[in-house]
């Protein structure tokens, strides 16, 4: 009896320790550069391919996307740019931009976003909005990391809190 009650006691000590570890986290990372040179807002929009992949299936339930796969559909990016555009919105010195939907690219687990907006002279304020994933993840929470006029900031967003807003 003895003997079973360690191994018990083990189970019960153990098993919150291993529940804890395969607990999912949802975040997304969403770096901003403004590159005076070129007058643009540079963007890198990270997003764990699963969750994206569950997101887009859920969106649009007649296609199956099986991102970064040999069976991957060839309009991807029509969807990835369409998702986007409704969910990452910029505003410019109080105007809202529409991004340049320049490509994306797979690592690991992870899809990477590339985006851009031009022809921006001088920033004085930047609000950044990032819905992303909230619909279906209620606890996602949307990093953004920016680096503007030599000034990094950082962010988080979630369902709550889905914009910021920085002066310069």
């Amino acid at each position: 009896m003895g003997r079973h009650r360690l191994k018990l006691l083990i189970i019960v000590a153990i098993l919150p320790l291993l529940a804890f570890s395969v607990h999912k986290y949802y975040i997304s990372l969403t770096q901003v550069e403004y590159v005076k040179e070129k007058e643009s807002l540079q963007i890198i929009s990270r997003y764990f391919i699963d969750d994206l992949e569950f997101v887009l299936e859920k969106k649009y339930s007649k296609t199956k996307f099986q991102l970064n796969t040999d069976f991957e559909i060839d309009s991807v990016d029509n969807y990835f740019k369409k998702y986007l555009t409704k969910n990452l919105l910029f505003t410019v010195n109080n105007t809202p931009y529409p991004f340049n939907y320049i490509g994306k690219e797979y690592e690991d687990d992870i899809v990477y976003f590339y985006l851009e907006i031009s022809s921006l002279d001088s920033i004085a304020s930047l609000e950044i909005k990032n819905t992303a994933l909230f619909k279906y993840f209620p606890d996602q929470q949307n990093i953004i990391k920016t680096k503007i006029q030599n000034k990094h900031t950082s962010f988080y967003l979630n369902k709550q809190k889905d914009k910021g807003l920085l002066k310069f």
